[in-house]
């Protein structure tokens, strides 16, 4: 997993924290002006006044105009470090999850588009093919709208199985039992030769 990427202005302050709380500067000790610290750290006075400005939001250091950049907490520098790491953890997670829902909706559509493909060679195969689904329109007036397929008994009364719907331009694959019935739905269904006409009398009762 890659780790989310982490400003340079961020690792600077991370790392004055550190160096802080390892010791390195002592409480009440001035360290090196912006112009020192931007040619140690090879970036721009500006990155690292956003550096010591995150450090003195957190009161780790206090910077006075005359006065240079002074320590004032070693305690507030390992709370600091502990709440980034904690904070960065997060941000791997969430860029994993990202990551995850997006290979998620990526399979969804493959196999969405591999049952419409069994859908339309199912019009051709219908009469040679007892597996290829049948499709019936679940019309306003339908005496099981609002019901599940279990509660209505669906392969009881019919012999076939609902195996997927078409619902509002979405293809539903393999609803289950629980799944409720709605109008202008339309239920894609396995059976015998003589499951169709079942359906449909059933559907009209």
């Amino acid at each position: 997993m890659q780790r989310a990427q982490i400003p340079t202005y961020e690792r600077i302050a991370i790392d004055l924290a550190n160096r802080i709380y390892d010791g390195k500067f002592k409480v009440g000790e001035r360290i090196h002006g912006r112009s020192t610290l931007a040619s140690e750290y090879k970036v721009s006075p500006e990155t690292v006044r956003r550096a010591i400005k995150i450090l003195e939001d957190v009161e780790i250091v206090q910077s006075t105009k005359g006065s240079g950049i002074v320590i004032s907490s070693r305690e507030n520098a390992y709370k600091y470090i502990h709440r980034f790491s904690n904070l960065a953890s997060i941000k791997d997670l969430e860029k994993e999850i990202n990551k995850l829902f997006t290979e998620r909706n990526k399979i969804d559509e493959q196999l969405s588009e591999s049952v419409r493909k069994i859908m339309d060679y199912s019009t051709k195969l219908r009469h040679t093919n007892p597996l290829a689904p049948i499709e019936v329109e679940v019309f306003q007036g339908c005496v099981h709208i609002g019901k599940t397929i279990s509660e209505v008994k669906f392969w009881q009364n019919t012999g076939g199985t609902v195996i997927g719907m078409k619902r509002k331009g979405e293809l539903i694959i393999s609803p289950g039992p629980y799944a409720l019935i709605l109008e202008d739905d339309v239920l894609l269904i396995i059976g015998d030769d003589e499951t169709y006409e079942r359906v449909v009398h059933f559907m009209e009762d």
